[in-house]
């Protein structure tokens, strides 16, 4: 698949896999503003980072923005908000989180998350009549039912 992209501005670092094998591509912080050295991020806070790009994510699939492990483990920030749809063509930002006890900085070029290119599989719902449908129709093997979160763990 080929994943056109373009580069909203000139300070632009462009998304990329560090190794071939890699599921993800890098995204990096690019700030339009050349003044800009560094960003702060307190812990508990959440800022929109720009990427300086628009995807022209094809129809049929969509955009995952996901933690890059070493961002996630050493610094404790952690992308939030991370799907991106084929109908969005605006500049795609990094929603990061900082879980952690201090404030953490971020410098233009640091990679800050990787973008994965999904598959949607279109799915069409359709409203029951019933709220037995799993006695009716059975659509899955487990007995679990409606058991939820630590249901299992009894």
């Amino acid at each position: 698949m080929i994943l056109q992209y373009y580069m909203i501005h000139d300070n632009v670092y462009p998304p990329a896999r560090s190794h071939p094998s890699d599921a993800g591509l890098d995204l990096r912080w690019s700030p339009e503003d050349t003044t800009l050295r560094s960003t702060r991020i307190e812990p508990g806070e959440s800022i929109l980072i720009p990427t300086g790009c628009r995807f022209a994510i094809p129809h049929g699939y969509m955009m995952e923005i996901k933690n890059r492990s070493s961002v996630a483990a050493k610094k404790h920030l952690l992308v939030g908000a991370s799907v991106v749809d084929s109908g969005y063509d605006g500049e795609v930002f990094v929603n990061l989180h900082n879980t952690g006890r201090v404030g953490q900085v971020i410098y233009p070029g640091d990679k800050i998350a990787q973008a994965v290119i999904l598959p949607v599989v279109p799915v069409r719902f359709i409203a029951s009549d019933t709220p037995h449908i799993y006695e009716e129709y059975p659509i899955t093997i487990s007995d679990r039912g409606t058991g939820a979160l630590g249901s299992t763990g009894k």
